[in-house]
């Protein structure tokens, strides 16, 4: 999908408008540190991109080796 180009003019419109809008005030994240705490969490994938690494460097490595058999 292409970028928005935008002219100064809809610049200009789009930014008064999110002033009147104001979609900050309707934040619905954690308010309490226990729910910050929790939802720092959220991206966390329980380890398994780092074994993910190690696994697939290893395979290269093997397939390098078999490559010079």
């Amino acid at each position: 999908m292409a970028a928005r180009h935008w002219t100064p003019e809809q610049r200009a419109q789009q930014s008064a408008k999110i002033r009147q809008w104001q979609p900050w005030t309707k934040s619905t994240g954690a308010k309490s540190p226990e729910g910050k705490a929790v939802s720092s969490r959220n991206a966390y994938k329980g380890g398994s991109r780092e074994l993910l690494r190690g696994l697939s460097a290893l395979l290269k490595d093997q397939r390098e080796n078999l490559k010079r058999v």
